[in-house]
């Protein structure tokens, strides 16, 4: 796997949680606050289905585990006829673990009609630091020499856990999207957590997974070997457009 090591993710499942069970959680706001956005909560976080977000470094940072769970099976993304055609013609360069930093620098950058972004600086030293460790991975999306589009999650197990994507070309993000998607499913990964559902993931193919049954997804998860390290994308790797 363009020479990525793997590791070990039993001391995820043997470990016990710092969080209380998710299960429980509200089902569409947060369970827990407080601590710190390391590695290692992070991890025990998304080993247990579980993923931060709260809107300012001067707030507790917020842990949830939304009930339904919008999830993707890598083979089940929708690429219409017009994302194929482009994802055909190329003139994007897409690759992976290239610009980490300069994705999440792009993914927190406030949207037009907002007023900032969620992705602050814990956020950022955190995911930048499980980078480093090799469990956080960029997908990026190149016109020439610019960034034009990516995205970015945690990979644990046979699960991608996306955090963000942004684009400032013509479907730059939904290419960066389909290109790890079909990478995926040359690995035999099988999901790509999501987190919400909103219309625009439900148009390429997300659909909500109920919470008990992602939460078994997950703990069965736990007991599969991770990859890490830094990723590279296969080019040959089978997906809908190659065909």
């Amino acid at each position: 796997m363009g020479g990525a090591r793997e590791g070990e993710l039993g001391e995820l499942e043997e470990a016990a949680s710092a969080f209380p069970d998710p299960a429980q959680a509200p089902a569409d706001g947060p369970f827990a606050a407080g601590g710190k956005v390391t590695p290692a909560l992070l991890l025990d976080a998304y080993a247990h289905g579980i993923f931060p977000w709260f809107n300012s470094d001067r707030e507790a940072v917020l842990w949830w585990s939304p009930d339904p769970r919008a999830v993707l099976a890598p083979t089940a993304l929708h690429v219409s006829k017009s994302l194929a055609k482009r994802l055909r013609r190329g003139g994007y360069r897409v690759t992976a673990d290239e610009a980490f930093a300069a994705v999440i620098a792009a993914c927190a950058a406030p949207r037009p009609g907002q007023a900032g972004t969620w992705i602050t600086g814990r956020m950022i030293d955190g995911y930048t630091a499980l980078h480093r460790l090799g469990y956080a991975h960029s997908v990026e999306v190149w016109e020439g020499g610019a960034l034009v589009g990516g995205l970015y999650g945690i990979s644990l197990g046979r699960m991608f856990f996306g955090e963000s994507m942004f684009s400032v070309a013509r479907d730059a993000s939904k290419v960066a999207l389909a290109h790890l998607a079909a990478q995926l499913a040359a690995w035999r990964f099988t999901l790509i957590d999501c987190q919400i559902m909103n219309d625009h993931l439900h148009s390429l193919g997300t659909r909500p997974l109920p919470r008990q049954r992602f939460l078994a997804r997950v703990a069965a998860n736990r007991r599969c070997r991770t990859r890490r390290g830094k990723w590279t994308l296969d080019p040959t790797a089978p997906a809908p457009w190659r065909r």
